[in-house]
């Protein structure tokens, strides 16, 4: 079982992260505050996660190999994970606090979160599995920096459903 470690939240496009200590995590929205529930992220409209996750190991890794320290939310992902492997919750249901995720998809690294962090090497450095996950509020709650994350049931997740949502959330 894993723990929050931190959650960060960013309240329109190329904004810098802010730590918080909770947030209310959203059904088919997101989290409360963020840009991607505001519909002001970078990628908002065609390329979105509700949440993203990234594992605090990964982060650590990237600042022994490369001197990149992103611990100040400069990464851009919302929830920062310890002691769970996000690669398995990928197409699972799991529980953070009172909320109901599922993994949908890696979140590789793109050229914006390297022009928002200011430093050259961070988007090589979350590469691969440092990136993280995305994630979609399956039952909305209270998220909290201390929650364990609690896996659940494999499921299956069908991109056109999934398109199929997102585009719902713009008609």
């Amino acid at each position: 079982m894993g723990t929050v470690t931190r959650l960060w939240l960013a309240a329109a496009e190329s904004e810098p992260m802010a730590p918080v200590e909770s947030v209310r995590a959203v059904a088919d929205r997101g989290l409360e505050g963020d840009r991607y529930y505001r519909g002001t992220g970078y990628y908002s409209g065609f390329d979105e996660c509700e949440v993203t996750l990234v594992d605090s190991a990964a982060l650590a890794t990237i600042l022994d190999e490369t001197g990149i320290d992103l611990t100040d939310g400069r990464h851009r992902r919302n929830v920062v994970t310890e002691g769970v492997e996000l690669r398995d919750l990928l197409d699972t249901r799991f529980r953070i606090g009172d909320a109901a995720l599922v993994g949908t998809r890696p979140r590789p690294p793109c050229a914006h979160v390297e022009d928002v962090a200011d430093e050259e090497g961070v988007a090589a450095a979350l590469g691969g599995d440092r990136g993280g996950i995305c994630a979609r509020v399956e039952t909305g709650g209270e998220i909290t920096v201390g929650d364990e994350i609690g896996i659940g049931e494999s499921v299956t997740t069908d991109p056109d459903d999934l398109a199929a949502a997102i585009r719902e959330r713009y008609d």
